[in-house]
């Protein structure tokens, strides 16, 4: 059975993901996410289930510095979850309770929540939600903030579900795999790649460029230090489209040539569904004309 690690422990939206991406693979959980990399890169795992973007917090950088910082990965595919927590305590704990525990993150997308129904309560930091939920059964805390999932887990008493500030706050996250076959383009995809670029005036503008003049839609950008070479940073781009269709594949070879380094972390099918935005002039089927239109001038068939 193929085997996938998730950021765990169990308990946390990370399983719930890896649940939606491969429900059917052998799941376990790992400590952390360079781990959860690390298991993909050593044979132990076929496949690794990481968070990569959050609506309220913004990127993992765990999971942006892990992509780089070890043998290539690719993701295949991505799963989009509604961020809506619960909160468990014991059924002996103080009504209400006294403290609240959870990740960070957590805390930070349910304060309007907290300040509301349990406005007394000492908030903690815990290393995970699942973490938090553990806690409570140990009596560290009397209540945490979880995800839905760890009711399963763990034998808590529920106090509330659908807990959240933002009614559309989601996590985006991804299925890596080795380097290999690919999923096929669907016209709802996205395209993934980290660049070095030389630390120039107009560098970043030159990479953005390049996908602009094709009609690329930029999807999300975001900068991480080069470690060691302190001032120097990489990109990493999130654009619409696949590497089989020639528009993404003319823009991914342009970057190359303009960059001191290029990785490609995936194409694959995008989980909202959203297509493509295609501007005039800059569908594959104009892209195909224009080159078969230089072959043809090439060959003295046409001037």
């Amino acid at each position: 059975m193929v085997r996938i690690a998730f950021f765990g422990p169990e308990g946390t939206f990370t399983e719930q993901a890896a649940r939606n991406l491969a429900g059917g693979d052998q799941l376990f959980p790992v400590e952390t996410i360079p781990a959860a990399f690390d298991a993909v890169r050593s044979g132990v795992a076929e496949g690794a289930c990481v968070p990569v973007e959050n609506s309220v917090e913004g990127p993992v950088t765990a999971t942006l510095d892990s992509a780089v910082d070890g043998d290539p990965l690719v993701a295949v595919a991505e799963a989009l979850l509604p961020i809506r927590f619960s909160v468990l305590t014991r059924s002996d704990a103080p009504d209400p309770p006294r403290t609240v525990a959870s990740h960070p993150h957590a805390l930070a997308q349910v304060r309007g929540w907290l300040a509301e129904h349990l406005p007394k309560a000492e908030q903690l930091v815990a290393s995970s939600t699942a973490g938090a939920a553990v806690g409570v059964l140990e009596g560290e805390y009397d209540a945490a903030v979880v995800a839905p999932v760890a009711a399963e887990h763990y034998p808590l008493r529920v106090l509330a579900t659908d807990v959240a500030d933002l009614a559309d706050a989601r996590t985006r996250f991804l299925l890596l795999r080795r380097p290999g076959q690919l999923p096929e383009p669907t016209g709802a995809d996205r395209t993934s790649i980290v660049v070095a670029a030389a630390n120039r005036t107009g560098s970043l503008a030159g990479l953005l460029t390049e996908l602009a003049m094709r009609g690329i839609n930029l999807t999300r950008l975001d900068a991480r230090p080069v470690k060691g070479d302190y001032g120097t940073y990489r990109f990493f781009f999130d654009f619409e489209g696949h590497i089989a269709e020639p528009r993404i594949a003319d823009a991914l070879a342009a970057l190359r040539r303009r960059s001191t380094e290029v990785r490609f972390l995936g194409s694959h099918p995008r989980a909202d569904g959203v297509a493509a935005t295609l501007e005039p002039g800059a569908g594959n089927d104009d892209f195909a004309a224009a080159d078969a239109w230089v072959e043809a001038v090439r060959k003295g068939e046409l001037a």
